[in-house]
């Protein structure tokens, strides 16, 4: 909770896909997502299940491939609130929203970002710690920050250097979500 990683929307939208798989209710995944909107923003990617891009307040999206790397997410001993970040005086507000093709060749940042660490010392320090490996970014709002491998084996290797009191943990990114893939496999 407070970490960024979008738990509550995964969870909103296991439930009503698996509910609707489960009650054979025949809703679309586009009607599922549509209502999943009305849970939370980040409810409808969850829905349909795949990496995409968003647009709007998360509604509009559009199918992405990506790479698949392995990554380690750190967990600062922080909660952010993004109440408290999208209320910051400090929050910019006038940041042009940047392309998918700006995005695919390396452009954007997070303007959260700056509100954060200013906020959460946790976060600052954890991103100083884990850009001695890697790039670090943060999670949305935050309070998560995560760096890509190439490989599982790199990914075990980082993790295993950061601070024993630091929560942390490998994953690798999927294009398709682990529910899709159990429910829709392709006969």
């Amino acid at each position: 909770m407070g970490g960024g990683l979008g738990g509550g929307s995964s969870d909103a939208a296991t439930t009503l896909v698996g509910l609707n798989h489960l009650w054979q209710t025949g809703l679309t995944l586009e009607q599922l997502a549509d209502l999943g909107l009305t849970l939370g923003a980040d409810v409808p990617v969850f829905v349909l299940g795949k990496a995409a891009w968003a647009e709007g307040v998360g509604e509009e999206l559009t199918p992405v491939a990506l790479e698949e790397p392995w990554y380690v997410v750190a967990v600062p001993a922080c909660q952010v609130s993004t109440a408290q970040i999208f209320s910051d005086e400090r929050l910019t507000r006038d940041t042009q929203p940047i392309t998918l093709a700006a995005f695919r060749d390396g452009g954007g940042h997070n303007d959260c970002l700056p509100v954060a660490e200013a906020c959460y010392p946790e976060i600052r320090n954890t991103l100083i710690l884990l850009n001695n490996y890697c790039e670090a970014k943060m999670t949305g709002t935050g309070s998560c920050v995560f760096g890509a491998f190439p490989n599982e084996r790199e990914a075990d290797k980082v993790r295993a250097r950061l601070p024993a009191t630091l929560q942390t943990f490998v994953a690798r990114g999927c294009n398709v979500s682990p529910l899709h893939q159990a429910l829709f496999k392709e006969a």
